[in-house]
């Protein structure tokens, strides 16, 4: 099932192009916001999933082209991403340490929002393209034999960066979470419409073109690891998200004016703009493209504010 928000935070379930009103069906569940109906469905999903079914089969829908969708998760209480959770296709000889870092509720946006960039003196602005878990159930103290059980679905998620802010070491929270530095969507697919999410093909465009393109098998600590060791941290809650990190080799700066396009396998297709007011520009060469030409560090910035050549 593909489950959505849509116009005035609609509840949806995509059934090919289109998108039928469940609104009616969660009607009963408490909340007092998008956020938590969401949640409390996604706690209650067995209960629903039959009238959500038969709500999706008989109702009439509207073409996925013809409304605004929404992020399928408004504001979660808690957003874990992994940090440098890929083998880098084999470029790295073992996994690094394993690592998180949190964002905030405020830095969500949905399909078709804007990245805004801030006014900072950033090195350069990234997104990283990931699969991220949604949570199904309250989750403490989880072991890997047991977490795949806490997992109720899976969406694209990009992962906002603002590079090299000084003082230099002080990088994690100011770097990634900032308003707008969560895309998320279209839609959170549940999980049993996907067999095996440590093989699905991730990409992300830039303006069209192809920069990211790796698989989640290159995952350095699978699902049931992370989830064992985030919660072995704190607890997890339904509606929670845990982004998996990504292949850095792609990745290459966003600046004004850039439409964005993400898709993990089965996921749809995540697309946002991106607004820089200063207009600051990059180069568009990847690392990888950087790396090829045995050039270090981050594509230096050409122009604006806080370019060195400025």
């Amino acid at each position: 099932m593909k489950i959505l928000y849509f116009d005035d935070f609609k509840l949806g379930i995509v059934k090919g192009d289109d998108v039928v009103d469940v609104t009616s069906v969660v009607h009963d569940i408490p909340h007092l916001g998008p956020h938590d109906l969401i949640s409390g469905l996604i706690e209650r999903f067995d209960a629903y999933r039959g009238r959500l079914e038969q709500a999706a089969a008989k109702g009439g829908g509207k073409p996925l082209a013809s409304v605004r969708i929404r992020p399928p998760l408004p504001r979660p209480v808690t957003i874990d991403c992994m940090a440098v959770n890929y083998m880098e296709d084999g470029t790295r000889s073992e996994p690094a340490p394993i690592n998180a870092f949190h964002k905030a509720p405020s830095a969500i946006i949905g399909n078709g929002d804007t990245m805004v960039l801030p006014d900072v003196p950033a090195a350069l602005f990234e997104g990283e393209a990931e699969l991220a878990v949604v949570i199904g159930k309250r989750a403490s103290n989880v072991s890997q034999a047991d977490a795949m059980k806490y997992v109720f679905g899976y969406m694209n998620f990009i992962d906002g960066s603002a590079r090299g802010l000084p003082p230099s070491g002080n990088t994690f929270y100011q770097m990634k979470s900032r308003d707008t530095f969560a895309p998320i969507g279209p839609y959170i697919v549940t999980a049993d419409e996907v067999p095996d999410p440590h093989k699905l093909q991730i990409r992300l465009w830039v303006n069209g073109e192809l920069k990211q393109n790796f698989n989640s098998d290159d995952m350095a600590h699978k699902i049931p690891r992370c989830i064992e060791w985030v919660t072995s941290i704190h607890a997890l809650e339904p509606g929670d998200i845990l982004a998996t990190g990504t292949n850095h080799r792609g990745l290459s700066g966003f600046q004004n004016g850039d439409k964005i396009e993400l898709e993990c396998e089965g996921m749809g297709r995540l697309a946002i703009n991106v607004r820089d007011d200063l207009k600051r520009t990059w180069s568009r060469e990847t690392r990888l493209d950087r790396q090829r030409k045995n050039m270090e560090g981050l594509t230096p910035q050409l122009t604006g504010k806080y370019a060195k050549n400025a």
